[in-house]
């Protein structure tokens, strides 16, 4: 079923938005009617609604004025938070501590770095960066990184540049939401 501002042409389920050059989503067309019909349920369920209402005051209250790091603070404040946690890439430490002394201001916070445990790479067979067979490279630990937040009982995590892959290990083994504040790109800086 459409609604009236949907045609049958717009609704197709393999149109998506990499293809539309109008975005009248933003002035209320509903182009996926088919998937969308049973979303503002699922906002109903669990923290959804009190985290889309939080994400919504922030962005009300501080849209083009705050910093994400400001952003973040105040979504941690909005939810009710007190515990927030940083996974961070070795490379990134110090920003990493610049970003944790800042909240520390308003939360109790964890950081930990992405080599935590400093475990062989070779213990996984996991390739090494470099091809010198004498060198042992220590793998990043992102499993350990949420392992440790959540020990914590952090209430929401932060990422500071973990690599690819290892971003999506920290987020699926975190117990607590989470959100980023860097991503590294090595080629791009």
């Amino acid at each position: 079923m459409l609604d009236n501002k949907t045609t049958k042409e717009e609704a197709r389920p393999d149109k998506d938005c990499s293809a539309c050059r109008s975005q009248l989503c933003y002035k209320g067309r509903d182009c996926y009617p088919e998937v969308n019909q049973e979303i503002l349920e699922r906002y109903r369920e669990g923290d959804s609604l009190k985290l889309a209402r939080a994400s919504a005051c922030i962005e009300a209250a501080h849209y083009m004025k705050a910093t994400r790091l400001e952003e973040i603070k105040y979504f941690a404040r909005e939810m009710g938070y007190t515990r927030l946690g940083i996974a961070a890439c070795i490379g990134l430490v110090s920003e990493a501590q610049a970003i944790a002394e800042y909240l520390k201001r308003d939360f109790e916070v964890f950081l930990i770095i992405c080599k935590h445990g400093g475990i062989p790479k070779k213990q996984l067979s996991l390739p090494q960066i470099s091809q010198d067979e004498g060198r042992e490279e220590i793998m990043c630990n992102p499993i350990g990184q949420a392992e440790y937040l959540n020990q914590h009982q952090t209430e929401l995590n932060i990422i500071c540049g973990l690599c690819i892959g290892h971003d999506i290990l920290f987020t699926q083994n975190s117990s607590a939401p989470v959100t980023t504040i860097i991503v590294k790109d090595r080629v791009l800086g």
